[in-house]
């Protein structure tokens, strides 16, 4: 795999906005209103985004290709967008997802990890997926970031253990939780020292090779209000997180906590960091989409491919409308763009 090979780019869900802001940066690439993009083919259903291209009033022309050599040829002309098809067609129409899309759904990302692992891509964008839709036919993972942990299974990289790691990444916050979609009441009994101790290695570790940084600075935080009070309010972060911040200290890891969560996000505690680490889902991904909702890219470290996405969800509401703003997807383009490439970000 070298620099030269392209990017793929899952369809996720295709009565979502996926589609939109596909078009829009095909679009603005072909236009030149879009810069800095290096080549990337759509693994999808070619009809379908036609169809939806008429819904949006967009001209469109796309160009099956089979190897590296005919996404970069494709990408290059700038005449048509590079589609590897799917064997399993997509019928689904804005905002009116139907569950035989399912598989096709599935099969994409299939063959996005499929490319890699082969040595034919670098990095994968996962447009969003609509989870609910997926569950209804069967699927058994709670999300994207669980499923690449499964298909990238018994594949690892620098023999390191596989622990697929969600991070949100802003140019202000990179935010990262230990544990992810689970119920929050569940979240005290799930969480354990191995989890963080796992979590904030892998974050140090591909914070220096993906990304550059050379002696990645971990802000930990607590569970409950003000780190528990020193137990008034809490035994967790005494009981759990100290002795994981203990160990990981004495394996030179520069990491500090656990922290008040309410106060680690403002600007000057920001510049004191390089990323994040909290305790479940919503206290890590509320500060990140707050301070940059449009800019933040969904990372999934600790797993020996790169893949990024949009920070957003599928939003029906107005699929098909031309109103979704494509900059998190255009973000998400040039993270793993970085990421593969060996250059700091």
């Amino acid at each position: 795999m070298t620099n030269q090979s392209p990017l793929l780019v899952s369809i996720g869900e295709p009565s979502g906005i996926g589609p939109d802001i596909l078009l829009k940066v095909w679009t603005g690439i072909q236009s030149g209103d879009i810069q800095n993009i290096s080549a990337f083919a759509i693994v999808g259903d070619p009809n379908h985004l036609a169809q939806r291209a008429e819904v949006l009033g967009i001209k469109f022309a796309s160009e099956i290709c089979a190897t590296p050599a005919d996404v970069l040829s494709i990408f290059s002309t700038g005449k048509a967008l590079p589609i590897i098809p799917l064997n399993n067609k997509l019928v689904g129409l804005p905002a009116t997802p139907v569950s035989s899309d399912a598989v096709g759904i599935v099969e994409s990302i299939e063959i996005c990890v499929s490319w890699i692992k082969n040595g034919h891509a670098r990095a994968v964008v996962t447009l969003p997926i609509n989870k609910k839709s997926l569950y209804d036919v069967g699927f058994e993972y709670p999300g994207h970031t669980e499923f690449l942990g499964a298909l990238c299974e018994g594949w690892t990289d620098n023999n390191t253990p596989l622990r697929p790691v969600m991070m949100l990444a802003g140019p202000d916050l990179r935010a990262v939780p230990v544990t992810i979609h689970i119920p929050l009441k569940d979240v005290p009994s799930i969480l354990s020292t191995k989890d963080i101790l796992e979590t904030v290695r892998i974050v140090t570790r591909d914070l220096n090779i993906r990304l550059g940084i050379a002696s990645p600075r971990i802000a930990v935080s607590g569970l409950n209000p003000h780190a528990g009070e020193g137990g008034a309010l809490g035994t967790e972060d005494e009981s759990i997180i100290v002795p994981a911040i203990q160990q990981l200290k004495s394996e030179g890891i520069n990491c500090w906590g656990p922290l008040p969560a309410d106060t680690m996000f403002h600007a000057a505690a920001r510049a004191t960091y390089d990323a994040a680490v909290c305790m479940y889902h919503d206290q890590a991904l509320i500060p990140a989409k707050a301070l940059a909702f449009d800019d933040s890219v969904n990372v999934t470290l600790g797993l020996p491919i790169v893949r990024t996405s949009p920070d957003h969800g599928t939003a029906f509401d107005i699929a098909g409308t031309g109103k979704a703003n494509p900059a998190s997807f255009i973000a998400a383009l040039r993270m793993a763009d970085q990421m593969s490439s060996g250059a700091s970000v």
